[in-house]
């Protein structure tokens, strides 16, 4: 268990010093535990039981199944913010709130696509490989259009951000994790097994606390614009399994991968867009930020919107 305890150790030092990347920036008065600490910790210890489940092999499964990938890809880096922006305006959504929903539509999917792929009886190793490959895209990505979205949607009133940071931020919370999960996995494969079950059941715990705290801390300005925001987000969500699961029956690919497609691109990991709105700009009263209320809504109403997608996937594959 040595190497574990190693393992957890450095993912604390790496997410103590990305959060301070951010924080720095702040002043006193405004530094805040829960947005500077905890919740960084709670979305580097998530993707550190993804990548328990990792190995190298996940990311050269993507050189086998090019075409698979390719659309899946497209979809989720390209088609996705695109949707997300459109919506944005179809709906009437503003400033922050607009944001928000651009930060959703620039997360890569996480442990939860994963899982949801295999309940859906598609392809598992694809979903893995999706993930890994993704969540390393979108540390370069990411910073780049929410720096659009917030010179586009908050414009005067935008807070100063420094796209390099961000990155820097991203990949210390997100990549390094992976990486650590990923190196425990190759030199000690029986204890990261025997631990995964713990680990994975920590890290959906912690994910349910932060969507919590995120809609709670927001609760106000949730009820402001619930009217807006709930459509905006189950039409995205809708969306994208829609265009996931057709685009990849249109070229060709089986159920199984098509099923993978979907649910990658229409599933984004609403923990790292919680934690990135709020290490962006944090709420004048000590909570979370509005800039994650659109993620922290998402976490809440994607597993209503893909339930029935799932139930017919299953029944479909047992007839």
């Amino acid at each position: 268990m040595k190497i574990i305890h190693v393992g957890l150790a450095t993912l604390i030092l790496f997410t103590l010093v990305s959060s301070s990347a951010i924080a720095q920036d702040n002043s006193e008065e405004d530094s805040n535990i829960i947005i500077d600490v905890v919740l960084p910790l709670g979305l580097a210890f998530i993707m550190f039981s993804l990548g328990l489940s990792l190995s190298i092999e996940d990311f050269l499964l993507v050189l086998n199944e090019p075409k698979a990938f390719a659309i899946g890809i497209f979809n989720q880096l390209i088609i996705l913010p695109i949707t997300g922006f459109s919506i944005t305006y179809l709906v009437g959504l503003e400033g922050e709130i607009a944001v928000g929903l651009m930060i959703l539509a620039c997360c890569p999917g996480g442990v939860t696509s994963n899982i949801l792929t295999k309940i859906a009886k598609g392809d598992v190793a694809l979903s893995i490989s999706y993930t890994a490959v993704v969540s390393v895209i979108t540390v370069i990505t990411l910073p780049l259009i929410i720096g659009f979205s917030m010179d586009h949607f908050m414009g005067t009133t935008s807070p100063e951000i420094d796209i390099v940071s961000l990155g820097i931020t991203m990949f210390l919370l997100t990549s390094v994790p992976v990486i650590i999960g990923m190196l425990i996995k190759s030199k000690a494969e029986k204890i990261a097994i025997k631990s995964k079950n713990f680990v994975n059941s920590t890290a959906t715990f912690l994910f349910v606390i932060i969507v919590i705290a995120a809609i709670a801390s927001e609760w106000d300005t949730l009820m402001e614009n619930i009217g807006s925001l709930g459509p905006a987000v189950i039409m995205l969500n809708c969306i994208m399994l829609l265009v996931g699961y057709q685009s990849a029956k249109f070229l060709g690919l089986e159920i199984p991968r098509a099923t993978t497609v979907s649910i990658e691109s229409g599933i984004q990991n609403a923990t790292v867009g919680i934690t990135v709105g709020g290490l962006i700009l944090a709420a004048p009263d000590g909570g979370l930020s509005t800039l994650s209320l659109p993620s922290g809504l998402y976490g809440v109403l994607m597993y209503l919107v893909i339930a029935p997608f799932i139930y017919w996937r299953i029944k479909i594959q047992d007839s």
